[in-house]
């Protein structure tokens, strides 16, 4: 099996994946750090523009993260400030648009659970 394969296997995966599926465990990793779940969707809205009709939506109606992400509001044009590694991955480095807007959410999150201030987060 060839690596390019393989990655292009697990990026499909990821697009793939229901954001509602995956939104209660950003939830619940902020939540044991003392952090909140209205934090994580402040979050999630700098970075998409969704309020919280529209996230509460896209979390009840199985969307997928390329649809989550594809059909955004507002997508942040300064989510590019958000650099670092998470899970090993470099996530300014991260070619696929859906998978680094993915990446830029984990990066956020992580950022939230290491108890970093909001408006260090949110870069403002």
């Amino acid at each position: 099996m060839q690596d390019s394969d393989k990655a292009a296997r697990d990026a499909a995966r990821v697009r793939r994946m229901v954001f509602g599926s995956v939104y209660p465990l950003y939830v619940a990793k902020a939540e044991r750090k003392g952090r909140t779940k209205e934090e994580v969707d402040a979050i999630l809205s700098w970075l998409t523009g969704y309020d919280a009709e529209g996230l509460a939506r896209r979390v009840a109606d199985g969307s997928d993260f390329e649809t989550f992400f594809g059909e955004a509001p507002r997508p942040n044009p300064d989510a590019d400030k958000v650099t670092g590694v998470v899970c090993g991955v470099r996530v300014e480095e991260v070619a696929d648009p859906v998978l680094r807007q993915v990446r830029y959410l984990d990066k956020l999150v992580d950022e939230l659970a290491k108890g970093r201030p909001m408006e260090k987060i949110l870069r403002t």
